[in-house]
């Protein structure tokens, strides 16, 4: 308090002085508190996020409109209850569980198994949670060389498992001799649960993070459903069986049901 503002302050009667209060105040040139402030390790990324997402989908659209005029709608004659069509196919985006239909039971194969696909992909977010390196493409150079062996090994083993259980499907090699429950839910099941758990058992020894393992979890789940279904809709021809695209029986080719 200076001088000036004491002598006034004593010209006062002890009762205004009871009540009369100074404070000093200053204006200084500094950024506000929150004003301009986003959240804490944040980048603002609008609009250019909504410009690659216009220019995807406007990629997209291009692609479908191309597709469209090169190839004409598969439209058949009218649907005869007494002829079959072989081979009988799903549409391709159901292909995948077609074809999981042919290595064991149904209710395992288009019931259990998809379910537990969906519940994984759902429960997720709170399996890994951790902001650290978030929105980063495989996380770090190391997630990128997991993820790429982890899709290799599951295309190597997934084809040579349609092919072997085509060629030599133990439900019919052991038929009478083991309960068909055994040989369509018991073995499928063991097979998908080691061939999932096995790459999962080998990140271990590497000490991953809680994001590598659930990465590894997901690129068996994702690349299996791709084999599924890339083999079902392109290596399936008259009477289900596997055959080369381009060496099909007949006139039936299976980009024309594209």
């Amino acid at each position: 308090m200076n001088d000036k503002v004491q002598k006034e302050h004593e010209s006062f009667s002890p009762e205004d002085r009871q009540v009369k209060t100074y404070s000093l105040v200053e204006l200084v040139k500094a950024p506000a508190t929150m004003v301009e402030r986003g959240p804490d390790d944040t980048i603002f990324s609008f609009p250019i996020i909504a410009v690659l997402e216009l220019l995807l989908t406007l990629g997209v659209l291009l692609v479908l409109l191309v597709v469209s005029l090169g190839l004409d709608a598969p439209l058949e004659e009218i649907a005869n209850p007494n002829i079959t069509t072989d081979p009988a196919k799903a549409p391709w985006y159901f292909m995948g569980l077609q074809e999981m239909l042919e290595h064991g039971h149904p209710t395992v194969m288009a019931v259990l198994l998809p379910t537990t696909m969906l519940v994984f992909v759902l429960i997720l977010p709170y399996l890994d949670n951790s902001p650290d390196k978030a929105g980063i493409w495989f996380t770090s150079q190391r997630g990128r060389r997991i993820t790429g062996y982890t899709a290799l090994y599951v295309v190597v083993v997934m084809s040579l498992y349609i092919f072997l259980d085509s060629q030599f499907p133990l439900r019919e090699i052991l038929r009478g001799v083991l309960h068909d429950t055994v040989l369509t839910v018991v073995f499928p099941f063991l097979f998908l649960l080691v061939f999932n758990l096995l790459p999962v058992l080998v990140l271990l020894r590497y000490k991953p993070d809680n994001r590598e393992i659930v990465m590894v979890i997901f690129t068996v789940l994702f690349t299996s459903a791709l084999v599924f279904t890339l083999a079902g809709f392109f290596f399936r021809g008259p009477g289900f069986e596997l055959y080369w695209p381009w060496n099909m029986p007949g006139d039936y080719r299976p980009w024309h049901n594209l």
